[in-house]
């Protein structure tokens, strides 16, 4: 059976189950300002919506859930605020590999990691090797991504083979600059979520969110858990899809 034609799981409602979910996962600061905590007590908060989410994510029957964790923007932000990021980027990675293995996770990592630190790149390129077997779900984890520079990337790609004569410009089409995007070959984005109430992409999946369906919600990303993304997931099911055709 082709990933196109597997079966699609019923929601909690009983509509269809989105196959990918990505999350900008949006409210870290102001969940622990709103406590009087440290930044850094939210982003630790953080890490633990993600464990939850991911969970829960395998349990409604998502095949794939892409997490925004580090935008190439996120450079702009205090020295110690991306320090301590990065080390729950570590902590992350060292204490919930043996999880992923266990539950048949693989893991797959979009954007220019290779720009983070040594020690990290040996960290991510284990886990991704490590899990690269593995065949129930897929959770896609965004480091050092911007969209547009994605697509550029894409686009001088492509440009360049055509130079070389690889490849007739015209040929160029949607689905090859879509194989050309750090997201080839998983499927389709199908419900894209914001937390925290803003209503912005941030330079997410701008391509690949053509025509997925857009949810804000103003919980804040420490508070997110399966609950609010089974709601979600209902809420996605309730909608109709019509790809510009009535």
């Amino acid at each position: 059976m082709t990933a196109a034609s597997a079966p699609v799981p019923a929601s909690p409602d009983g509509g269809a189950v989105p196959r990918h979910v990505a999350i900008i996962m949006d409210g870290n600061g102001r969940w622990a300002k709103a406590r009087r905590l440290p930044r850094l007590a939210g982003h630790k908060q953080g890490v633990e919506a993600v464990r939850r989410v991911s969970k829960a994510a395998r349990e409604l029957g998502i095949e794939v859930l892409t997490l925004y964790a580090f935008s190439s923007e996120n450079w702009r932000r205090p020295e110690e605020e991306v320090r301590d990021l990065m080390g729950l980027l570590r902590h992350f990675l060292k204490n919930e590999l043996k999880d992923l293995v266990a539950e048949n996770v693989r893991l797959r990592v979009i954007g220019d990691y290779h720009a983070l630190s040594g020690d990290l790149v040996i960290m991510i390129d284990d886990a991704i090797a490590r899990t690269a077997a593995n065949d129930g779900s897929t959770l896609v984890i965004a480091l050092n991504y911007g969209a547009q520079a994605e697509i550029l990337t894409a686009a001088r790609r492509l440009a360049a083979a055509a130079k070389a004569g690889e490849i007739e410009p015209s040929a160029i089409d949607e689905a090859m600059f879509d194989d050309a995007l750090t997201t080839h070959g998983l499927p389709p984005l199908d419900l894209l979520i914001r937390t925290s109430g803003e209503q912005r992409l941030s330079n997410f999946l701008l391509w690949q969110a053509a025509y997925a369906e857009l949810l804000f919600v103003d919980t804040l990303w420490p508070d997110f858990d399966g609950a609010a993304l089974g709601d979600a997931v209902a809420q996605f099911a309730r909608r109709q899809r019509r790809f510009g055709g009535l």
